[in-house]
């Protein structure tokens, strides 16, 4: 097992088949910084093969806030550049290194693994993408998911954009992240952000009996399933049956190989 605790506030753990990640500030309402994201990219480009679960949680009553209020308010945090300032640099720079931050996210989405988003309260910003960057979200009554980048003059470049429409379509996506409003747990259910809200005092148990029934699978058949899923509203039906066809193919000649 290995167990890493980092001074920029986030617990990263890996225990057999399962990583945790755990937003560990909750006396900002685990609010976010770059240098956060860099852990979290690191950490998932390090994962060893074993892997197949991620779970990403937030200490304290919250989920996450989004971003340090502190870098949105020009103020460095950490000798962190406060966010505006980073329109100075020339544009080949600049999307450079939002590639970089998007790459803390942009891992959980991997066939090779399968992540949950366990949700209390606040998911905001770059809280509500890192929940869609997750496959999959428990949610408890209290959680409250917004978009707020809009509000502030900005996108949301975090990779939150394609499976928040993937998940409530074009027009319901628009209207969430322009307004900025609150999507409550009951809706976040309705609309399929959440797969499931449960007590707070059942989300731990919950998270586990769901991690252990994705763990049941055969690995191969969940990241080829995955992988077919992920690409599906980007292909044609034809191109999608033929997909599933090379996948179906690859598992069968696995489990051949694996008989010996």
């Amino acid at each position: 097992m290995f167990t890493g605790m980092t001074d920029l506030g986030l617990q990263l753990t890996v225990d057999g088949p399962v990583a945790r990640v755990v937003l560990d500030r909750p006396e900002v309402r685990n609010a976010q910084t770059p240098a956060m994201w860099s852990a979290l990219s690191d950490f998932g480009t390090s994962l060893p093969p074993e892997v197949r679960l991620v779970v990403v949680s937030g200490k304290g009553q919250s989920f996450s806030a989004g971003l340090d209020r502190n870098l949105i308010m020009g103020e460095p945090v950490d000798g962190q550049e406060p966010l505006l300032t980073l329109g100075a640099k020339p544009a080949p720079e600049l999307q450079e290194l939002i590639s970089h931050f998007q790459a803390g996210f942009s891992w959980l989405r991997r066939p090779e693994i399968v992540s949950i988003a366990a949700v209390q309260g606040h998911a905001v910003g770059a809280g509500f993408q890192l929940a869609l960057a997750c496959d999959l979200r428990v949610v408890t009554p209290d959680a409250k998911f917004s978009m707020r980048e809009p509000a502030l003059g900005l996108v949301p470049d975090l990779g939150g954009t394609q499976p928040l429409v993937q998940l409530v379509g074009y027009s319901r996506a628009l209207e969430i992240c322009l307004t900025s409003r609150w999507v409550e747990a009951d809706e976040a259910l309705q609309l399929g952000l959440a797969n499931i809200v449960v007590p707070a005092e059942e989300l731990a148990g919950t998270v586990k009996d769901l991690s252990e029934a994705l763990l049941t699978p055969l690995v191969g058949a969940v990241r080829e399933t995955k992988a077919l899923l992920l690409g599906a509203s980007d292909r044609s039906y034809q191109d999608q049956l033929k997909a599933e066809r090379e996948a179906q193919a690859r598992r069968l000649k696995e489990l051949l190989a694996a008989r010996g």
